[in-house]
């Protein structure tokens, strides 16, 4: 068991970038590496897709991702090399470090975005594990993610606001076709969102079905508003190629 002399020492010691291996400060990512990540922008202000340069409107068609019961869905980066790496390496190789480092871009992205500071929400949601995913990987990637964002931004992390009743397969597993379906009446909200607006929060999002079945959850216990923010986005280009 770590002491506090170890303890305290890891926290007020520099940190080194999980990518590069450089003194990144408080973060776990270094201002180099933040810059050279793969950002969006601009965004959609609704599904949070990549939009051209010359785009007019601040929306598009938004026909990749289910959006049920979800008013606004906030991605900060695109889903390719580093930040699959970051992702990926966080769950299935027990480094909960990558994931707080996701959620260090995820701050970044949020710092940048003037127009939601005006909207932040009461509650941040992770999307829970079943207990079983939870003990065999120790920790959830989710919770990890937020953790950073909460603390800067002064928001309540409600970790247990949400469960997940069903032990659903990975989604990573799945074809496009099940991952729609497969997080179906698998989460079940509690009433402290009740006539809050709350932000869930999450690595990636590809269909957007985890999403909405955590966000319909929300909605049964009473929640006001429910936005997305997530570290990555599949974009349309790249599920259409990997027939997601």
């Amino acid at each position: 068991m770590p002491s506090k002399v170890d303890y305290w020492l890891k926290r007020l010691l520099p940190r080194r970038c999980v990518l590069c291996g450089m003194e990144a400060g408080y973060r776990n990512l270094c201002t180099p590496c933040l810059a050279d990540m793969p950002w969006i922008d601009p965004r959609c202000d609704r599904c949070g897709a990549a939009l051209t340069g010359a785009a007019e409107r601040a929306v598009c068609a938004c026909d990749d991702l289910r959006l049920e019961c979800i008013d606004r869905v906030f991605a900060a980066l695109v889903y390719e090399y580093p930040v699959d790496r970051l992702i990926v390496d966080a769950k299935f190789h027990a480094r909960p470090d990558l994931a707080r480092a996701s959620g260090d871009a995820l701050l970044w992205a949020l710092g940048s975005a003037s127009s939601l500071s005006q909207m932040w929400p009461d509650l941040l949601v992770p999307v829970p594990l079943h207990p079983n995913r939870f003990h065999s990987r120790g920790f959830n990637q989710s919770i990890e993610i937020a953790r950073p964002v909460a603390r800067r931004l002064g928001i309540k992390l409600a970790r247990n606001a949400c469960i997940r009743q069903r032990d659903t397969p990975a989604q990573s597993t799945l074809s496009g076709r099940l991952r729609r379906t497969n997080p179906r009446n698998a989460f079940v909200a509690r009433a402290v969102v009740s006539g809050r607006h709350v932000a869930i929060v999450d690595d990636v999002i590809t269909t957007g079905s985890t999403a909405s079945a955590v966000a319909v959850a929300l909605r049964a216990a009473g929640a006001e508003a429910v936005s997305v923010w997530c570290v990555a986005r599949v974009m349309r280009s790249q599920a259409a190629a990997a027939k997601l």
